[in-house]
Formats: C-alpha cells, sequence, structure tokens
C-alpha cells in the first residue's frame, strides 16, 4: 500500500506492478517486484511522503528474520494523556530486553502534538472572548429591561411590593429570554453540525489542519452539560443589574420619563 502522494507522483494506480530495491543487511540492494494492492491518505504530509505499508512477512524475508521477530511493537492507548506514563513503566518491567527502547509518539512526531496543543489554546482563547461578549449582552440586555420599567418598578413599590418581590419579575422574565435563546441555538448549531455530519460542506486546507473536512463528534452528555451551565451562569450574571431595582426610589420613579 502506497500513499496517495506517492501514487501522484508515480502515476500508480491499484494493481500496477512496481520495482523496489531493498538494502539487505549485508549491505547488498536486492530489487523487488511488487504489486500495488491499495493506495491511502492520511492528510499528514510528512507520512504520506516516507511511508508505504507492507506485509511484515516480506520484511521478515528481506532481513533473514524469523517468524517471530519484528523491527518494533507499537502499543495504543486509549487516553493519549498518558503516553509518557506508560512509556516509562514499559521501561521499566523487569522483562524488558536491555538492549530495547521504548520511544513516545510525541517524540516521534513532535509537530502533530505541537498543533493539537495549539488548537488547544486557540480553543480556550475564542470561548473566552466568546463568554466575555455573552455576559456582556446579558447584563446590557437586563439593564435595558429594567430602564424601561422605571415607572412599573416605582409603582410596583409604592402598592407595597418588596425589592425582591420586583427583582423577580426581571428574573422571571430573563429566564425566558434565556432559555429560549438556549433552545434556539442548540437546535441550530445541532442542526449544522448533522448537516456537517452528512454533507462535510465545512472544508478545511489539509496541509494545515491534517483534515479535509472539520470533524464532528456528537456527545449527549456535554451539550446537556453546556445548557445547563449556560443556564447557571446567565442566571448569576443577570443578579448583577436586578440590584439596580434596589436603587429606584418610588416618587422619582413614577415621574421618570
Amino acid at each position: 500500500m502506497i500513499s496517495d502522494y506517492t501514487a501522484k507522483q508515480l502515476k500508480l494506480i491499484i494493481n500496477d506492478r512496481i520495482l523496489i530495491y531493498f538494502i539487505r543487511p549485508d549491505g547488498n540492494i536486492r530489487p523487488d517486484k511488487l504489486t500495488v494492492t491499495g493506495i491511502y491518505k492520511t492528510g499528514i504530509e510528512e507520512y504520506d511522503k516516507t511511508f508505504a505499508i507492507g506485509d511484515i512477512k516480506l520484511i521478515q524475508r528481506l532481513n533473514d528474520w524469523q517468524t517471530d521477530e519484528a523491527g518494533g511493537y507499537e502499543v495504543f492507548l486509549k487516553d493519549y494523556k498518558k503516553i509518557d506514563l506508560a512509556v516509562d513503566e514499559i521501561y521499566k518491567i523487569e522483562e524488558f530486553p536491555q538492549t530495547w527502547n521504548t520511544v513516545s509518539v510525541k517524540n516521534i512526531s513532535p509537530n502533530i502534538f505541537d498543533w493539537l496543543a495549539m488548537q488547544d489554546v486557540t480553543r480556550n482563547v475564542l470561548i473566552g472572548f466568546m463568554i466575555i461578549v455573552a455576559i456582556i449582552n446579558l447584563i446590557t440586555c437586563l439593564i435595558i429591561l429594567v430602564l424601561e420599567r422605571v415607572r412599573m418598578i416605582g409603582i410596583l413599590k409604592s402598592l407595597g411590593a418588596t425589592d425582591w418581590t420586583v427583582q423577580k419579575i426581571f428574573l422571571r422574565h430573563s429566564a425566558l429570554i434565556t432559555i429560549a435563546g438556549i433552545v434556539i441555538g442548540a437546535t441550530i448549531g445541532l442542526g449544522l453540525l448533522y448537516l456537517q455530519q452528512a454533507t462535510g460542506f465545512i472544508k478545511l486546507k489539509e496541509d494545515a489542519y491534517y483534515l479535509s473536512e472539520a470533524a464532528v463528534k456528537i456527545v449527549w452528555w456535554q451539550i446537556g452539560a453546556i445548557c445547563i451551565g449556560t443556564l447557571v451562569v446567565c442566571f448569576l450574571v443577570l443578579m448583577i443589574p436586578s440590584v439596580l431595582v434596589r436603587k429606584v426610589q418610588p416618587v422619582k420613579a413614577i415621574q421618570f420619563r
């Protein structure tokens, strides 16, 4: 199996025969005519330009290895954050041969993990700005609601309503707006995600992002946590401008224009 990049460079298609030269352990060069049985594409340029995938029996035969010999073993982890810990634990195993070594994929392909770290930073910065803008909009929205109802506040207070009673009116109204916003936003967001899954209409520059289109994975508990967290944060933030109600004096409020 060769990469799509190599296939285009050599103008090869599946079932084509290609002559490959191997350097044997004794230093001699041995040509072998192999068949292209598949073409792969990872989107990672360094891999696509470097690697071809073949049968391990071919490598064993070329290197005069036994059938139980290999050049290395690859260990897959469910949590990539434990890579460094796994590397140390494997190396410290008593049965681990002294002539062997453990190498982290971070050392083999550091550029990929640097790219992932950069994406995490970008994500955190964008989400931070979005949260700040959303909080400012929420506070501004409720301040406008309060200012537009100053006379109503004055009348309610003059009729004996407490500050907390008036505050609850604005908080309930704001909660309705918030819930409506969460429902509409979640619906539109999920709709776009499903559309991306089905059509892949959001394309990416593959040499920069290692992906030809934006990847989507919908995790329902995360969506639920975001919606609930948004509701709680909004409610706490909306408490700030509602304090203005306490400072409204009935006499001045009724005369307010």
